[in-house]
C-alpha cells in the first residue's frame, strides 16, 4: 500500500546536553506536495533535517520516511538513496570541475536522469570546466540542486535553499523546483526564513517553534481559517476572555480589541454583540503575520 505521507513524525525528540532541540514534533508530509518548513533560528529546523536523513539519532518519539523508520541503519541507508538533499552549507567537492563532480555524482545512481541534467546545465548556465571552488555562492546553489534533482530521488530535502542568493536567483530555483514536481512523482521538503518563498510554492507548511509544532496545515485551509477580528466600543475596551476555539491572541488597546483566530471568525462575532462592540471588523490573515503571532516572545 503506498504510504498517504513521505514523512511522519509523532512526539519526535532531540537532545544536545542540557538543550531540547526537538521537544515532541509531530510533522506529516503529503506524497507529492511542496512543503515548506519555518522558524526561527534555532527553533529545531536543521536538527529535524538531520533526523530524517539518519546524521542525528532520536532522543524519544518516532520518524518515518518512505514508511522506514529512521533510527534503523538500513532503513537509513534506503531513505538516503531515495532521497536527494541539498544542505544550507552547499557542501561540494571544491577541488573537481563542475563537470567532474556531476559525473562523479552520476556514477553513484542507476536512474541518473541525464535530460534533466542537461536541461539545468543550460539553465542554470553552469560552466563546466571550472573548479567548484571558484564558483560564486549563486552557482554553488544550482549546482548543489541540479545533483539533487537528477538523481531520480523520490523526496527532495532542501535546507535553507535559496540562502544567499540575489531575487532574479531565487525566483530561478524556485521555479526549478516547481517545474520538476510537476513533471515528476516528486515530494519536495524545505526550510526556509523566506516566508515569501514558502507562501509562493508550498502546497503545506509547519512551523516549528522551540522544537514543538506549532502551526500545521495545507497553506490554503490556514489561509481561509485564520481570521483577524478588530472590535472598537465607545469607551474602554473590556477585558474579555472569549469562549470560542482556536482563539490564539487577544490584543486590548484604548477602545480597540483585537483577536487572532484559527477557526473562523463567526463565534468570535457572535461574542463581540454580547459585549456591545460598535463595530467588529474581520479581515484575513497572511503567512507572514501567522508567523510572527506564532512565534511571538511571550509564547
Amino acid at each position: 500500500m503506498t504510504e498517504p505521507f513521505i514523512i511522519e513524525t509523532v512526539d519526535l525528540q532531540k537532545n544536545y546536553g542540557a538543550v531540547k532541540a526537538l521537544d515532541g514534533l509531530n510533522l506529516r508530509v503529503p506524497k507529492g506536495s511542496i512543503y515548506g518548513f519555518l522558524g526561527r533560528n534555532g527553533a529545531g529546523k536543521t536538527t529535524t533535517i538531520k533526523t530524517l536523513l539518519g546524521m542525528a539519532r532520536p532522543a524519544g518519539g518516532q520518524a518515518r520516511v518512505f514508511g522506514l523508520a529512521v533510527d534503523s541503519r538500513d532503513a537509513s541507508l534506503q531513505i538516503r538513496g531515495r532521497t536527494g538533499f541539498v544542505s544550507e552549507d552547499k557542501d561540494l567537492l571544491d577541488e573537481m570541475t563542475v563537470e567532474e563532480l556531476i559525473r562523479f555524482t552520476a556514477s553513484f545512481y542507476s536512474r541518473w536522469r541525464a535530460d534533466l541534467e542537461r536541461r539545468y546545465q543550460r539553465s542554470f548556465d553552469l560552466p563546466p570546466e571550472r573548479k567548484v571552488k571558484a564558483l560564486s555562492r549563486g552557482t554553488r546553489t544550482k549546482l548543489a540542486l541540479l545533483l539533487a534533482l537528477c538523481r531520480g530521488a523520490e523526496l527532495l530535502i532542501l535546507d535553507e535553499p535559496t540562502s544567499g542568493l540575489d531575487p532574479s536567483m531565487i525566483e530561478e530555483v524556485l521555479q526549478a523546483i516547481v517545474a520538476h514536481v510537476a513533471g515528476d512523482e516528486l515530494t519536495v521538503f524545505f526550510s526556509s526564513h523566506q516566508i515569501g518563498e514558502v507562501e509562493q510554492i508550498a502546497d503545506g507548511v509547519t512551523i516549528i517553534d522551540r522544537g514543538r509544532d506549532a502551526v500545521s496545515g495545507a497553506l490554503d485551509e490556514l489561509r481561509e481559517n485564520y481570521r483577524r477580528i478588530r472590535l472598537v466600543f465607545d469607551a474602554e475596551a473590556p477585558r474579555a476572555a472569549f469562549r470560542a476555539p482556536g482563539v490564539v491572541h487577544v490584543e486590548r488597546s484604548g477602545r480597540s480589541l483585537t483577536v487572532l483566530s484559527s477557526a473562523g471568525a463567526g463565534q468570535i462575532v457572535e461574542e463581540a454583540r454580547a459585549l456591545e462592540a460598535v463595530s467588529v471588523d474581520v479581515v484575513p490573515v497572511t503567512l507572514k503575520e501567522i508567523f510572527l503571532e506564532t512565534v511571538r516572545e511571550e509564547n
